[in-house]
């Protein structure tokens, strides 16, 4: 037998790399994020690339539900959407809060994440070649996705005014010109941390329908929105239940990350090729973790409350620490737990900033690089942090910027 003197990844997984980007960041974005140790592992450093879920830990219910899900081996094997007695539970629940009717058997799909609800529902509607509209700045693995599917990728910028940060809606309506297959975006946006207006989604849903494509939203920050923000789905505009697809998940605010479980909403026929896919690649979420979400926006509504306002205190400290760097320009988030600072004026590159954060504070931020290139330039931080190590952290982490920017003399 003869075996090859090297391993080559596949074309569509070497895509992923983004390669053609290296002009921009000066390498590509995996070798960026090698170099960086950027694969949520931490390292022995503080990884703001994720929540603490030892400060911020599950909900009570969390472990206990799961124990007794275990206990009953019958629970062990699902249909591929998942639970017929979880999915029915969760059209009830999600119903009223996407503003739709749902039905259990066939508007929903579980997933092992929402990670994979992303991948999955990009898989079931995505050709080779397919023009693609993906928001910029956007969450790191949208345009990854899309390369490993042979997607063509347009994108379209958020702009930072003093109205706030919004979709620039009329790039987008230029952009349905060449006719989309689909929109993509993050509603509250990672790592922006914005909501998006009304008006801005009432316009997506005017486009979407106008120029006939499908919108994808990531929501899975929807329930972690600060100062009564208005938050809207949607999916619950006119024309739009046939048209978007909604991914959810208790993996952030709640803390259950560990436990691996996603909800995709969406119209019949885009759940039936959903369920291919889970069928090709996971077969199902996982069956014990399932269960869980039978607690889920049912037993944990005061925690997410108090949550949100220790969230909301955190990031007032921390932009306080952030704005004693005068060349650096933050805005406070409306959601999320992530703050974007703008590094720019360093003139240096958003990974050579990462990596000094690294070495000489101790503390692992995500370079705005993988974010798209609309990201170049800045850096997310998670701020759900235990407090007195975190505003030590952030200490070291003035320190050195202001370093930085003594050495470029800005």
């Amino acid at each position: 037998m003869t075996v090859p003197s090297t391993v080559a990844a596949s074309q569509r997984v070497q895509r992923t790399y983004l390669p053609e980007r290296a002009e921009q960041i000066g390498t590509s974005v995996r070798a960026a994020d090698r170099s960086l140790n950027l694969d949520g592992g931490g390292h022995g450093l503080l990884d703001t690339t994720h929540f603490d879920t030892v400060r911020f830990p599950p909900p009570d219910w969390a472990g206990p539900a799961f124990a007794g899900a275990a206990a009953d081996g019958a629970l062990a094997y699902t249909p591929y959407r998942g639970h017929p007695g979880v999915l029915d539970h969760l059209a009830v629940t999600l119903g009223p809060i996407l503003g739709i009717p749902l039905s259990g058997t066939s508007n929903l799909a579980l997933t092992p994440g929402t990670q994979a609800a992303l991948f999955a529902t990009l898989a079931a509607l995505v050709d080779d070649e397919d023009l693609v509209v993906v928001a910029d700045p956007d969450y790191l693995f949208n345009e990854r996705i899309l390369a490993f599917l042979g997607a063509r990728i347009r994108r379209v910028g958020i702009v930072r005014d003093q109205s706030g940060d919004h979709l620039d809606l009329d790039a987008l309506e230029r952009a349905c010109a060449e006719r989309p297959r689909l929109l993509l975006f993050s509603n509250p946006s990672n790592p922006l941390g914005v909501v998006h207006s009304e008006q801005t989604l009432d316009r997506i849903a005017k486009l979407a329908e106008q120029w006939d494509f499908r919108v994808v939203v990531d929501s899975l920050y929807c329930r972690l929105v600060y100062d009564d923000t208005p938050f809207r789905h949607l999916a619950a505009l006119p024309g739009m239940a046939d048209r978007c697809v909604t991914l959810l998940g208790p993996s952030k605010t709640e803390s259950m990350s560990g436990y691996r479980i996603g909800v995709t909403c969406g119209p019949p026929d885009v759940l039936d090729a959903i369920e291919s896919v889970l069928s090709a690649t996971s077969l199902r979420a996982p069956a014990y973790a399932q269960q869980l979400l039978r607690h889920w926006w049912v037993d944990d509504v005061d925690f997410v409350a108090a949550r949100v306002t220790e969230l909301r205190a955190i990031q007032d400290v921390t932009l306080e620490y952030l704005r004693r760097v005068p060349y650096l320009k933050v805005r406070p988030a409306q959601a999320t737990a992530y703050l974007f600072p703008d590094v720019s004026a360093l003139g240096l590159a958003d990974h050579a900033v990462a990596a000094r954060l690294q070495q000489e504070a101790g503390v692992i931020v995500s370079p705005g690089y993988q974010f798209g290139p609309g990201g170049v330039g800045h850096f997310r931080t998670c701020y759900a942090r235990n407090e007195s190590q975190w505003y030590e952290a952030l200490d070291s982490v003035v320190t050195v910027l202001l370093a930085v920017g003594k050495e470029q003399r800005v």
